[in-house]
């Protein structure tokens, strides 16, 4: 069941991906400035985080193949619609329904791990889960960009429907949870909103959620948007050639989740960790920004890669630092905040780019940089905000 679930997570993985390799095609097609790029790319993600919390309600209140099976429709529907997109705003209506549609891909798995599997297994196996969707990015690599530099982008969003509809059919076919598994639909809507209300008061909700919103969508910003601009207007590279530099990144980011989900500690010591694995991922962003060596870029995506994976440590955070009740509701929270900020990101560091490129600047610069700051703020309000008690971390 964890399997079929994970091929709904691969393609979301996937359809966030994409603009790495389809940037420059979009470009040429649509006459698309670097902000219009961005905001083609954000609005996957402001889809996908905005739906968090009627996700999470629906999982609570509906279970996870309820939820998922519901949602996944409009997803293969998005996808058909980019592909036959006739204008920049149809494709930005096409990213948008794609992002409703994978809105549950990752959020069922983390609840459906979490009620299934010992809170002391909860990184490991939610580790293995990013791992086995971070396939999903590798079809974004070298194979996408293949199929676009023979086809066109079109052929890829083509591709990707069909693959979705066969995900779908991949959980109607094996996903089943036990009846006492699914919570029974005793609180209305807005009683469901209300528990939202009292979980973001909660002090220590605040750190958790802004440093969310920043380590996943540093990642998914360099990988899934900046880096096809970054090896072919800096370096030089072909499409090809760049979607091989986006093959080895997302191959060495599929061992980082388990890697460190194998490493978990609980409580202070985990937080501390989180802080600086956090540090050292901000420092590799400015490095990149700032150097022009095609190796010491190549090299330093790599390590992004790689230390990317101390995210699933967040995930584990937020296991342990709300009630059971509120499981699926605190990641959904938590989801929300992570592709949120991933849209939020991909938006701003567009208009970084752009405002660079009018003042006669390094637009890529721009962005990296621009990545690397939003990532020390995450940090701080993470470091010096209130923690959860130490009661709820034990619980």
């Amino acid at each position: 069941m964890v399997l079929a679930l994970c091929a709904g997570v691969a393609l979301s993985q996937a359809f966030r991906t994409v603009g790495a390799i389809m940037a420059s095609p979009l470009q040429a097609d649509f006459k698309l400035s670097a902000q219009a790029l961005g905001i083609f790319s954000g609005a996957f993600h402001f889809a996908f985080g905005a739906m968090q919390l009627f996700m999470g309600i629906g999982i609570d209140l509906h279970g996870v193949r309820r939820t998922v099976l519901v949602a996944f429709p409009v997803a293969i529907a998005g996808a058909l619609l980019s592909a036959l997109a006739p204008s920049y705003p149809v494709l930005v209506a096409g990213q948008a329904l794609i992002g409703i549609g994978c809105a549950p891909a990752f959020l069922v798995c983390t609840v459906f791990i979490a009620r299934h599997f010992p809170v002391a297994r909860f990184a490991t196996v939610s580790g293995l889960v990013l791992a086995i969707g971070g396939l999903g990015m590798l079809a974004t690599g070298t194979p996408l960009a293949w199929l676009v530099q023979a086809y066109s982008w079109r052929a890829g969003f083509l591709v990707l429907a069909v693959a979705s509809a066969l995900a779908w059919l991949a959980i109607w076919r094996w996903v089943r949870e036990p009846a006492s598994a699914v919570p029974k639909a005793n609180e209305s809507i807005p009683e469901a909103i209300r528990q939202f209300g009292a979980l973001l008061a909660m002090p220590h909700t605040l750190g958790i959620v802004v440093l969310g919103a920043v380590t996943y969508a540093a990642f998914i910003s360099l990988r899934g948007l900046w880096l096809g601009p970054l090896m072919m207007e800096r370096h030089g590279y072909s499409l090809v050639q760049s979607g091989n530099v986006a093959i080895a990144v997302s191959v060495i980011s599929l061992f980082g989740a388990p890697l460190f989900g194998r490493f978990d500690r609980d409580g202070a010591a985990r937080r501390r960790w989180i802080v600086v694995c956090a540090l050292g991922y901000a420092a590799l962003f400015a490095l990149i920004a700032f150097t022009h060596s095609a190796w010491l870029d190549i090299g330093g995506m790599v390590l992004i890669g790689v230390l990317s994976g101390f995210i699933v440590w967040q995930y584990a955070d937020v296991r342990v630092a709300y009630p059971v009740t509120l499981t699926g509701r605190a990641m959904a929270v938590f989801t929300m905040a992570m592709f949120l900020g991933v849209a939020l990101m991909q938006w701003g560091t567009g208009v970084a780019a752009s405002v660079a490129a009018a003042h006669g600047g390094d637009p890529l610069t721009a962005v990296l940089a621009t990545i690397a700051a939003l990532l020390v703020l995450g940090i701080a309000a993470f470091a010096w905000l209130p923690a959860p008690k130490a009661q709820a971390l034990r619980s």
